[in-house]
């Protein structure tokens, strides 16, 4: 990979420039003098998707230049590096190859001198037979009881993916009860033990390592839970199930080796829901649904690798993503899913963008000196309306945002979806036009109250408006389209990592506080009161040693 530092490209001066010359353009004026600004800021995705871009503070000569930025950084290559699987993960000498789970062409994919597509296919037929015998009723329990329910424990990846994909497809899902366990809260486990039957469950490991710790602790829970039942080791074969990269540790755990479903080094956790740890995906949609789900991502990854710069939706929104954080200044970026099933759509996408992109060291091992990645928030449809968007719409951040909503609803209820999609329209028209002092001022006089009133009034309902969105109207929320949706988000974190000069697919932050934790739980089993870390890590365990003794 080229290590460019972004902020030292002409492109970046250009911009610099040219940002001083309409950072203060209201979007009431862009739209006021160009009346085809829609048609151009906008695309349609295979008739299915489109995004329009148009609510954006960008204009021409803002795009030109943003486009440049990619050009300069050699976006392209990037993209070419990771589809060939070069080992562009440098801190841990890894490739990068999710778009090979969802390879639907079967093209030969070539990594170490092995086409992976053979692994990956056969990979798949597995998950196909195993989810089909559950599904039928043929995978029996150590009672002779078919499956009904199925427990996932994972965390970060192995969690959020899995669990967002089967609930925003839930108007897909069988008869089967889904369940996923992830916190080391002992909470989430027992709530979720309390309602299945130990005769018709089925536990997935989902750890790439089976080793983290939060999945391994609670599944040895989950097994202790079962074998109470079941006193008999024997019976684990027919209940849990490994998804893991680390084959000798599933088996050390007791996991027999035909219930261990693979997964590759090359495969980041909160890129692996296509893979084996996308199990639970399969069992709860069944096998031609999950195709559906992979044919769309695949649809999505064509688009990106061979759609020009100009046309190229993941490029496009993300240089619009790093034109707000490094220019105007923004630090979030809010997901909005007008669609209820969609409602961990923008958790799943905290975790992929922050975890890739929360880096301040570039690829030259150098410390940077201006912004990566956005924190990511959002919430499903209107209970946001009547949550925080009132700082969005009068408060004095910059906060760009994406509405995501569907043409159809799986739930056509009197004119609910109606509803809820004129809201969709009326909140981003409203956050880019506002509500001018004039206008307010014309309607207060209309409604015949006093001048006292009105003065009193006026100021608290300006609204100043000008504040960019992202609007992505989808026909219906299909296995195809959010396979498609999906991979979109990947490739615009990808891109915002590769422009921005940064490892996107390691995680060190992470691996020091699971250091650190070990060390302090090791201590909290000794009687003794602590003296070897800091004054309040000290005071803090020994608080809470104080309630032990």
């Amino acid at each position: 990979m080229k290590n460019i530092n972004f902020n030292n490209t002409q492109s970046y001066q250009d911009l610099k420039n040219h940002f001083r010359k309409i950072k203060n353009i209201h979007l009431r004026d862009l739209f006021a003098s160009d009346l085809n600004r829609f048609k151009k800021f906008s695309i349609i995705f295979e008739n299915e998707m489109l995004i329009d871009f148009s609510k954006n503070r960008i204009t021409d000569e803002t795009l030109i230049y943003l486009l440049n930025l990619a050009k300069e950084t050699d976006v392209k290559s990037g993209i070419k590096l990771m589809f060939s699987g070069a080992k562009i993960n440098k801190t841990e000498n890894r490739s990068v190859l999710h778009i090979a789970l969802r390879n639907r062409t079967n093209r030969p994919i070539i990594l170490n001198n092995c086409n992976i597509m053979l692994e990956v296919n056969a990979l798949l037929e597995k998950m196909k037979n195993f989810s089909k015998m559950v599904i039928h009723g043929e995978w029996k329990g150590y009672t002779g009881k078919s499956i009904s329910n199925v427990v996932n424990i994972g965390i970060g990846g192995s969690d959020l993916g899995p669990y967002m994909v089967t609930e925003a497809l839930r108007p897909y899902k069988n008869h089967l009860n889904m369940y996923y366990v992830s916190n080391i809260d002992g909470t989430h486990l027992t709530e979720v033990l309390k309602k299945i039957n130990p005769e018709n469950t089925i536990f997935l490991i989902a750890s790439k390592t089976f080793t983290t710790d939060e999945t391994i602790t609670n599944a040895h829970s989950a097994k202790k839970w079962f074998l109470h039942y079941s006193q008999d080791q024997s019976t684990l074969d027919k209940h849990f199930f490994a998804l893991s990269a680390n084959i000798k540790n599933a088996l050390n755990f007791g996991i027999n080796i035909n219930n261990i479903f693979k997964f590759w080094d090359w495969v980041g956790g909160r890129f692996s829901l296509w893979s084996s740890a996308g199990l639970s995906i399969m069992l709860s949609i069944g096998f031609d649904n999950f195709e559906k789900f992979l044919d769309g991502a695949h649809a999505m990854d064509n688009h990106f690798y061979h759609t020009n710069y100009k046309e190229n939706i993941p490029i496009l929104l993300a240089l619009i993503s790093i034109w707000y954080t490094n220019f105007f200044g923004s630090e979030t970026e809010a997901i909005f899913p007008y669609d209820q099933y969609m409602h961990r759509f923008s958790a799943y996408f905290q975790q992929s963008n922050m975890e890739s992109n929360g880096k301040s060291i570039n690829r030259n091992g150098q410390r940077i000196n201006y912004q990566t990645g956005p924190i990511i928030w959002g919430e499903p449809g209107t209970n946001g309306q009547h949550a925080f968007y009132q700082l969005i719409h009068q408060g004095t951040r910059l906060i760009p945002c994406d509405f995501i909503a569907p043409v159809f609803s799986h739930n056509d209820l009197n004119n609910h979806h109606m509803k809820l999609i004129s809201n969709f329209f009326a909140q981003t028209q409203a956050l880019a036009f506002g509500q001018s002092r004039d206008s307010i001022l014309h309607r207060l006089i209309l409604s015949k109250k006093n001048q006292d009133d009105i003065k009193r009034i006026l100021p608290f309902k300006i609204c100043k408006g000008n504040q960019p969105t992202n609007s992505i109207l989808i026909r219906k929320i299909t296995p195809y389209n959010l396979g498609a949706l999906i991979a979109l988000y990947e490739h615009k974190i990808f891109v915002q990592g590769y422009i921005l000069n940064i490892f996107s697919f390691d995680q060190w932050g992470v691996e020091l506080g699971k250091e650190l934790s070990q060390n302090i739980y090791n201590y909290l089993n000794i009687n003794v009161k602590n003296k070897s870390y800091d004054a309040s890590t000290e005071g803090l365990i020994n608080f809470y040693k104080s309630f032990m003794i």
